[in-house]
């Protein structure tokens, strides 16, 4: 079982930044590829970002590309997403998500999630 914790959301103004954290329990997070997905009101779900277990392999949403940065400190199983010149566009709850062995993107299926934390974008 891995529980998943997010942080670092809040309120911004347009051209900001964020970064958000996940922190992850157990002792298999390098096992994981790790994803940021987002959830805007009136809206489906969608992958955001994601990263490889190791860490040598990233993906974006071309929507944030050249603005988000995703990485993951194994040691302290925790993944980020610094998220610059933000957007009103990019408000919505973001959540973190863990796919056994896979890259992040939940090609192979999302095996756990967060809870979510919310990102506001003000004109």
């Amino acid at each position: 079982q891995v529980q998943l914790v997010e942080s670092g959301g809040g309120l911004v103004q347009a051209g900001g930044s964020l970064r958000l954290s996940c922190a992850a329990s157990g002792h298999t997070f390098s096992s994981y590829g790790m994803g940021w997905f987002r959830q805007a009101p009136g809206k489906a779900r969608q992958f955001v970002a994601g990263i490889s277990r190791s860490g040598g392999s990233t993906s974006y949403v071309d929507s944030v590309k050249g603005r988000f940065t995703i990485s993951r400190d194994n040691a302290k199983n925790t993944v980020y997403l610094q998220m610059n010149s933000l957007k009103p566009e990019d408000t919505a709850v973001y959540y973190c998500a863990a796919e056994l062995k896979g890259t992040g993107r939940g090609l192979n299926g999302i095996d756990y999630w967060g809870k979510g934390t919310l990102v506001t974008v003000s004109e």
